[in-house]
């Protein structure tokens, strides 16, 4: 996956989070499972970013970004702010 691939995969989990933020804020569904889809696209989004990270600190030390690879969730949920 290209920087570009996943710049254009994060926009686009954005734009679900609006959407689905939007639809809760409305009370056009339910509430849990809103709650539940929020919760497993942050979890992805946490995960694009990092990976995103990755692959630009492999690049700016002189290494293939490409060998950047996805943490898992419990790994990129615990990172300290």
């Amino acid at each position: 996956m290209s920087e570009q691939d996943l710049l254009a995969r994060i926009r686009e989990l954005v734009d679900r989070e609006h959407e689905l933020r939007s639809q809760a804020e409305n009370r056009e569904s339910d509430p849990e499972t809103e709650r539940r889809k929020l919760a497993e696209l942050e979890v992805t989004l946490d995960q694009c970013w990092d990976l995103l990270r990755q692959r630009r600190a492999r690049l700016d030390a002189g290494e293939s970004p490409d060998d950047a690879a996805v943490n898992s969730p419990g790994q990129v949920e615990n990172y300290l702010q």
